[in-house]
């Protein structure tokens, strides 16, 4: 991509963004900080946002306009091209700012505000951001074993993790999985083995079921107050803004919420907890392709450790370093590699993987 700007204007949170051709051509990760940097602004002022970016995706200039109401029959005048041509003027004498400047300028002959289209696509801004960094000791598991209703789920499981471990727990075995994990946040206790988490760890825990965590009659704000160590409204309110719920939802009751709803909440919640531990149960499940998106995007640039299950492929190749898969004796497979080096290196694996997708496409008709 040349070096160009890439402009992005936010009319309202609730209706609709406006951004020029260039904008399809970045990065999805980029794009989505594009929208979402307008969207909280308008959503915060009711104005609209201008956001210069250079051809990396880092923004270089912010134009604001918050002078109340405005058509985007306007839109050329609302947005101050003026304070472009300043950017042109301040960088062109500096010597390593002048290429841009240049770009700016020919970039600046070229705009056509009136090509700058409209998109209804709105994605949640996901990001996980640890209050404490993370030592050398994560986790260490030792001789884990479970057994449910007369079944080892767990047979003798072990592992240590790294600081930098995203682990993708795959296979068809899911009963296992979740033990493990329930057992990993202290809902569960083993039958044998046991397990110690580093002294700078800190554990946020995503739940397949999460039935008691909405069976109650407190509002969203006030449920998610409840976790975060900053008990004031408005900053509770920024958290649940993030994932697309406007202020008015703020006093809905978590009791009636839809499940993709929820989803969004108990993500609200583990990015309000400041964990550098995230622990994800099926955590795709309800949610839109945007929302996966999103959540895929924010736990790639996670900077923390990562146990995590989904049947999303892509979702999984995408975000895991590591993969382990316990199977059906409840042994546990441990590989470092991605989860479509997993499969083209065991046969077995990729035969056990095809299995599971024709269970689920079974199940689902």
């Amino acid at each position: 991509m040349d070096e160009e700007m890439v402009l992005c204007a936010a009319s309202s949170y609730e209706q609709k963004y406006y951004l020029n051709p260039e904008f399809e051509s970045l990065p999805e990760a980029v794009k989505q900080e594009l929208q979402i940097m307008c969207v909280l602004y308008t959503a915060d002022v009711g104005g609209v946002l201008l956001l210069v970016f250079d051809e990396n995706g880092n923004l270089e200039l912010k134009v604001e306009h918050n002078e109340g109401d405005f058509s985007f029959d306007e839109i050329g005048s609302v947005l101050k091209i003026k304070e472009l041509q300043e950017f042109i003027s301040r960088f062109s004498a500096n010597a390593s700012k002048s290429k841009q400047a240049t770009s700016r300028k020919r970039a600046l002959e070229k705009i056509q505000l009136d090509d700058m289209r409209p998109s209804s696509r709105k994605y949640p801004y996901i990001d996980f951001r640890p209050n404490r960094e993370i030592g050398n000791e994560v986790l260490m598991v030792e001789n884990l074993s479970k057994t449910i209703d007369g079944v080892k789920v767990l047979d003798n499981i072990s592992f240590t993790l790294g600081h930098d471990d995203k682990v993708a727990f795959v296979g068809a075995n899911e009963q296992a999985i979740t033990t493990l994990f329930k057992i990993l946040v202290g809902e569960m206790e083993p039958d044998e083995g046991n397990y110690k988490w580093g002294v700078t760890t800190s554990q946020a825990y995503f739940p397949k079921d999460n039935t008691a965590e909405f069976d109650n009659d407190l509002t969203i704000t006030d449920w998610l107050t409840q976790y975060s160590e900053i008990k004031d409204a408005t900053y509770v309110r920024g958290f649940l803004g993030r994932m697309l719920f406007p202020g008015e939802d703020g006093i809905k009751r978590v009791r009636v919420l839809s499940g993709g709803e929820k989803v969004r909440c108990l993500l609200s919640k583990m990015m309000i907890s400041g964990a550098n531990i995230l622990i994800l149960d099926e955590p795709t499940n309800h949610l839109d392709m945007e929302s996966i998106t999103a959540l895929n995007n924010g736990l790639i640039k996670f900077p923390g450790v990562i146990l995590f299950t989904s049947h999303d492929h892509q979702f999984v190749q995408t975000t895991a370093n590591r993969i382990m898969e316990i199977l059906p004796n409840g042994t546990m497979i441990d590989k470092i590699t991605t989860y479509d080096e997993y499969l083209a290196s065991d046969e077995m694996a990729k035969k056990r993987h095809v299995f599971e997708i024709n269970e689920e496409d079974a199940s689902d008709n």
